[in-house]
C-alpha cells in the first residue's frame, strides 16, 4: 500500500472553507465529514483534513498559530502545466485568496503562491525535470 499523507489544518468556519476549496475544484469525502471536520481529497494518496479550531486544539497542547500573522507551513502541490498553475491561482483569487507574492518563473520551474481564507500558505508548481540546471 502506498504511503498516504493527511495534512491537518485548523479553520475558523468549516462551511466557508469547504466553499472556498470547492471553487478550486476539490471534493470531499462525506464519510469523514461532520460539523467539526472534513476530508478534502487532493489525490489518491494526499488528503487535507480541515478541522474547526476547537476540534483541532484537541490534538495538541500547543497554541494554534494565527496563519494570517505567522508562517506555520507552506503546502506545495505539483501542477501538470504552467497553465494549470495560472488556473488554480485564478480560481483561488476569485474565491477570496490573497497572492502574497508574484509568480516565480525560472523557465524549467513555474510556481504561484496564495493564502487561503484562513491564511494558510499554498504553492502550486510545474517543473520540467529535463530543464533543471545541473549541479556539480
Amino acid at each position: 500500500m502506498a504511503t498516504q499523507i493527511f495534512v491537518n489544518l485548523p479553520v475558523k468556519d468549516l462551511n466557508k472553507s469547504v466553499e472556498f476549496f470547492t471553487q478550486l475544484g476539490y471534493t470531499f469525502n462525506a464519510q469523514f465529514t461532520n460539523e467539526q471536520a472534513t476530508c478534502m481529497i487532493i489525490s489518491d494518496t494526499i488528503y487535507v483534513m480541515l478541522l474547526v479550531e476547537p476540534f483541532f486544539q484537541t490534538f495538541s497542547t500547543k497554541e494554534i498559530a494565527d496563519a494570517t500573522k505567522v508562517v506555520e507551513a507552506i503546502i506545495c502541490l505539483s501542477a501538470e502545466s504552467r497553465e494549470a498553475v495560472d488556473e488554480i491561482l485564478n480560481k483561488a483569487l476569485a474565491a477570496g485568496a490573497i497572492a502574497p507574492k508574484d509568480k516565480v518563473d525560472y523557465g524549467w520551474m513555474y510556481s504561484c503562491s496564495f493564502q487561503d481564507i484562513d491564511g494558510h500558505l499554498w504553492e502550486y508548481a510545474w517543473m520540467d525535470p529535463n530543464g533543471m540546471p545541473q549541479h556539480q
